[in-house]
């Protein structure tokens, strides 16, 4: 190549070099910045903080009683957010006879529940009887909700009919919580 080819090709390549810098916008000095974002959408965790909760008579035959103790977490969204926590009674009781939800052995033998719930959650209003076909409501809450970063707590009180026609044994049964958050 000739000399002046050289020079060109040479020039061709500084003059890219400079374009390809200024195109995509990098610039060199003492300091660079940089912009954060983030979205924060909507959030609900739960926990169950009694792995286990043990349902007792205080006397013979009087019903059976006992507290689940639950911690939730939620944020929902400012203007039309909407969130629950429900309950469904995944597992029946077993071993067969003594109490069960889907099928008592008496009529009106039931497992019901009162809510206990701190702000920003609404407890269930009244007695809720349990269901092992639908879930059924321990707490609700409305647009804009935000727990304590360490979570709010919330209780399920728990009521068992006590029939006679039970047979005497240990029963164990499986409840499910679930919340949500919009």
């Amino acid at each position: 190549m000739g000399r002046n080819t050289m020079a060109g090709l040479f020039k061709l390549a500084v003059g890219a070099g400079f374009g390809l810098a200024a195109m995509s916008g990098q610039s060199f000095g003492p300091t660079g910045t940089t912009a954060l974002t983030v979205t924060v959408g909507v959030e609900a965790r739960i926990s169950v903080t009694n792995a286990t909760t043990t349902l007792s008579d205080g006397s013979a035959f009087s019903n059976f009683t006992g507290v689940t103790n639950l911690l939730y977490k939620i944020r929902t969204a400012p203007s039309t957010g909407t969130g629950s926590i429900t309950a469904q009674v995944t597992t029946d009781f077993s071993p067969a006879g003594g109490p069960s939800v889907a099928s008592p052995p008496t009529a009106g033998d039931t497992l019901t529940y009162t809510c206990t719930v701190s702000a920003p959650g609404s407890a269930c209003s009244g007695s809720q009887t349990a269901s092992t076909t639908v879930a059924t409501p321990v707490a609700t809450f409305g647009a804009d909700a935000h727990s304590a970063a360490a979570g709010n707590s919330a209780s399920v009180d728990w009521t068992l009919t006590n029939d006679p026609v039970y047979k005497a044994g240990t029963y164990s049964a499986t409840v499910t919580f679930t919340i949500s958050a919009t």
